[in-house]
């Protein structure tokens, strides 16, 4: 699903979304403001590129990064749930993971985890995305659209 499916069915349901975002570092949030009619769903967006910025803004547990470090899936649900609650939304994405070249704390380029937030809990899902860095991003990017969309729709 693309960003005009996922703001058309937003609108159609009267909910909102909002973001908090690592190595996609606000484009998934970018991706829904560029379609015509998102100021009516989008709430906003946390780019908590560095780790302690995940704590910080977006209130994931520093003692699961100290633990499990900011590549996990546990931090992806708990950006998702920090983006819907400091934001207000009735949704949360929230992504990391490592869009390369070079690995980070013994994770694999293209290693990636989307979680979402909303009304009736949370999802992660867990990608592996071939590619260089742009690719890595932008199948992020589909991939939190797709994700959203699926519980929208």
């Amino acid at each position: 699903m693309n960003a005009h499916e996922v703001v058309a069915a937003l609108i159609r349901r009267g909910e909102t979304v909002a973001t908090a975002e690592s190595l996609t570092a606000g484009l998934v949030c970018a991706a829904l403001t560029e379609v015509p009619g998102s100021s009516e769903v989008v709430r906003g967006g946390l780019v908590v590129y560095a780790t302690d910025l995940k704590a910080t803004l977006a209130g994931v547990d520093p003692d699961l990064l100290a633990a499990r470090g900011a590549v996990d899936p546990e931090v992806a649900a708990q950006l998702a749930a920090g983006a819907r609650t400091r934001c207000g939304a009735d949704w949360g994405l929230g992504l990391t993971g490592v869009a390369g070249p070079a690995g980070q704390d013994g994770v694999s380029p293209g290693t990636v985890h989307v979680g979402l937030a909303g009304p009736a809990g949370s999802i992660t899902r867990e990608l592996r995305i071939p590619g260089d860095r742009a690719a890595v991003r932008a199948g992020s990017v589909a991939a939190a659209l797709a994700l959203l969309g699926e519980q929208t729709t």
